[in-house]
């Protein structure tokens, strides 16, 4: 049997919720059908959608999440009171382990000497926190500053150490986008060298002078307006990877002046992480994350 209780007070700690037990494996769907009195799969897609549904106190979009036994099933009585909204963060999935975010160019994902609160890691941080005061998001990766893009967090240390450990394993896509200065001579190679990080900047060396081995593929989308669109893939991820192998190519990312670009038309860094693809660290299943170019790089590459 399930077991159904009453809590009074859950996330915004204003809303009742009925809360059901989950005993044995299941789906959320085919889990919410059994338990709520023949509810349809209509009424159970309008409750994901309308994101009053959660699990383990995550809030939870997924028809097909897998359930085990132990974890609790929350259906708020509350619509949108715990709906997250920022201009420079955009939470693109959410569920007991993880959390897939958009951020906007000029938001830091992680604390700084200099810089606490104005980052992604801190606004997460406030968010889960109207869940338990005693949560919080947990590194697993970075973006530049000027990068925006998809990027995750996870919501336990265990999660993190098994996503940071085992992240070539877990992460299977990984891609970006970026304009670069000049018309690429080829339509697609890879870059290959060793990365020292020289704290205001990286350096590279074509041989193994103690640096990390960094490889970067790319393909050109296409050129104009002396401009080229270039989708890069990394197949390791070290601090600053794509803006220095640009810049080796001779075609450094537009805006990036520490990399050797005198122009700056869009007034930021002109790349962006635009898909993420891994094994769900706890399920296993595969997850894709993937974003639109933003418009104005479009606009920069049409011919005039």
């Amino acid at each position: 049997m399930v077991r159904e209780r009453k809590a009074g007070k859950t996330f915004s700690q204003q809303a009742s919720a009925r809360i059901f037990k989950v005993n044995e494996p299941d789906e959320l769907m085919a889990f919410l059908m059994k338990r709520m009195d023949g509810i349809s799969r209509t009424r159970v897609k309008a409750l994901l959608s309308n994101r009053v549904v959660s699990v383990n106190n995550a809030i939870q979009t997924q028809y097909n999440f897998p359930l085990a036994p132990g974890m609790e099933v929350q259906i708020s009585k509350e619509k949108h009171k715990h709906e997250f909204r920022h201009p420079m963060l955009k939470i693109l999935y959410e569920d007991p382990y993880l959390i897939v975010v958009e951020k906007k160019e000029g938001l830091l994902s992680v604390a700084t000497e200099r810089q606490k609160e104005r980052t992604a890691q801190h606004i997460l941080n406030d968010y889960v926190k109207r869940t338990h005061r005693n949560n919080r998001v947990f590194v697993v990766h970075r973006l530049d500053r000027e990068t925006s893009g998809v990027m995750m967090f996870a919501k336990d240390e265990k999660t993190q150490h098994n996503l940071r450990d085992n992240w070539h394993d877990i992460v299977f896509d990984r891609r970006y986008v970026a304009l670069v200065m000049g018309e690429m001579e080829k339509d697609g190679g890879t870059v290959q060298s060793w990365l020292t990080d020289r704290k205001l900047y990286v350096s590279s060396s074509n041989y193994d002078d103690g640096g990390k081995l960094s490889i970067t593929h790319y393909r050109t989308i296409k050129r104009a307006n002396g401009f080229s669109m270039v989708e890069l893939q990394l197949e390791t991820g070290r601090k600053n990877q794509i803006r220095v192998h640009m810049q080796l190519l001779g075609h450094p990312v537009v805006g990036d002046i520490r990399y050797g670009c005198e122009v700056d038309p869009l007034g930021r860094l002109a790349l962006h992480a635009f898909k993420l693809c891994f094994y769900h660290p706890v399920t296993g299943e595969p997850m894709r994350f993937e974003v639109p170019y933003p418009m104005p790089f479009r606009s920069l590459m049409l011919r005039k």
